[in-house]
């Protein structure tokens, strides 16, 4: 139980090179993820100031909506 295997030494090695091989692989991961979640908000963004669908019929408003416009 104490001992390390094999296994977890292979698990170890590979987190290593992972995080500090070759010329900045992780920090390009990590601007790839960024620019991802960017285009994920703008996209997001975007059906936000439309205020239709992709049909381009309007979405019916909820009692809430009502509520609110009314007063």
């Amino acid at each position: 139980m104490g001992a390390m295997s094999i296994w977890h030494w292979v698990i170890v090695i590979a987190v290593i090179a992972l995080l500090f091989g070759g010329r900045g692989k992780l920090s390009g991961l990590m601007g790839d993820a960024a620019k991802g979640i960017k285009a994920f908000k703008d996209g997001l963004k975007d059906d936000d100031t439309s205020g239709s669908t992709a049909s381009g019929a309007a979405l019916p408003k909820t009692e809430a909506e009502k509520e609110e416009q009314s007063r």
